[in-house]
């Protein structure tokens, strides 16, 4: 490979949330495998432009120009058939920051919003902190896949008239990568009923071999004038700190109403920092991302492998996307808290427990293979020594 991803670097004491140990009241032993945040450097392009920038001196109030959007329009033409125009962009410090915008402004207090969990954890805080109503439908788990039930999807939101759906494209954290009948299947439903969709496409560029990612709002026309897609190039890239977002929203008069709540919050302009990151990924960032990917597939690979041949009772949901496994530790029969007190006192391990994804994931933990294969090698065989030792 052109680029070094077995590199160790270390990441304590460099304000990582990942490694605050003693923040969380974690041991410092433990090997974090939590966040969504990996360990590897981000692409020279990126590294090369911010210095560039950094060099210039000057760091005042910033704005995304035409090149920005070109640059834009070009990533998402070429890696996910999608033709955008530059008048439906609205930037943002974050994802979570434009879920609870869009909460906020297309709903009213008391009115439902539906989720399918279990799913990262702010789009339920999203909703109850807003003062709305959540609805869940929970994914169907049959013999280790995930699906979704469109009859309760359907009747849950005629019961509680619901106006608001967010959705996980791919989904966070069982892996799923939607296929294109799916996505049909639920944005047919959500035209049917008036519901605006809030499709959090974070993950978009980490699809595997035998999976396609398709853009909700780009499947039917329809679908493009009920959904605000939410998308950023801070996990393909490993830029979460310099806090940059797209979100796209292709209804004039949805994107006006956007704009206008997410002015109510007093947020400052995106940082040049975000922009100029964003800008150099997009731009030359294609083979670094494509070599990451590459290697990703071989950890989740890797995993996979060593938990077949050694670990049988814990199983590796199958990863179609994302670089998160979820791991299903079911047959070891124990409560949540006794798999936790399992994964970091016994194995030394900072897993995300199932749970705080919702109730469907009770017998769960996600794990972050975004580490070196070293790592991934320590830590395996720590987990491999806790449960058959």
């Amino acid at each position: 490979m052109k680029f070094n991803f077995d590199e160790i670097i270390e990441r304590r004491n460099t304000n990582s949330v990942k490694y605050s140990m003693e923040a969380f009241g974690k041991q410092p032993e433990l090997i974090p495998l939590w966040v969504a945040d990996m360990d590897f450097k981000t692409a020279p392009c990126i590294i090369d432009a911010v210095q560039k920038r950094n060099d210039h001196g000057i760091f005042g109030y910033s704005v995304a120009d035409d090149k920005y959007k070109e640059t834009l329009s070009r990533w998402f033409a070429t890696r996910h058939d999608w033709n955008i125009e530059n008048d439906w962009l609205v930037l943002a410090p974050g994802v979570v920051t434009a879920i609870y915008t869009a909460v906020r402004a297309f709903t009213n207090p008391g009115e439902a919003v539906i989720i399918n969990q279990p799913v990262y954890g702010p789009f339920v805080s999203s909703v109850e902190q807003s003062g709305r109503k959540l609805v869940v439908c929970e994914l169907t788990y049959d013999n280790g896949i995930y699906t979704i039930d469109y009859n309760d999807f359907e009747e849950k939101v005629k019961q509680e008239n619901v106006k608001m759906f967010i959705l996980c494209n791919p989904h966070n954290p069982v892996g799923r990568v939607w296929t294109e009948e799916e996505l049909d299947n639920l944005g047919k439903i959500c035209v049917k009923h008036g519901v605006l969709v809030v499709s959090d496409e974070i993950h978009q560029d980490f699809i595997y071999d035998g999976h396609k990612h398709f853009v909700f709002a780009n499947i039917n026309p329809d679908f493009a004038d009920i959904t605000i897609t939410c998308t950023a190039p801070t996990k393909t890239f490993n830029i979460a700190g310099l806090s940059i977002s797209n979100i796209f929203i292709a209804n004039k008069e949805l994107r006006e109403t956007f704009t206008r709540e997410y002015s109510k919050a007093g947020l400052s302009p995106i940082g040049i920092m975000g922009i100029t990151a964003c800008q150099a990924a997009y731009s030359d960032g294609s083979d670094w991302l494509d070599q990451l990917k590459k290697y990703l597939a071989g950890n989740i690979a890797y995993i996979d492998s060593f938990l077949k041949d050694r670990i049988p009772s814990v199983k590796c949901v199958d990863t179609e996307g994302t670089f998160l496994v979820w791991l299903d530790f079911k047959e070891l029969g124990l409560s949540d808290d006794k798999l936790d007190e399992l994964i970091s006192n016994k194995a030394r391990l900072w897993l995300n427990i199932g749970v705080s994804f919702g109730a469907g994931g009770s017998g769960f933990m996600r794990l972050n293979a975004g580490c070196t294969r070293s790592t991934l090698e320590i830590a395996m065989e720590r987990l491999e020594t806790a449960i058959l030792r």
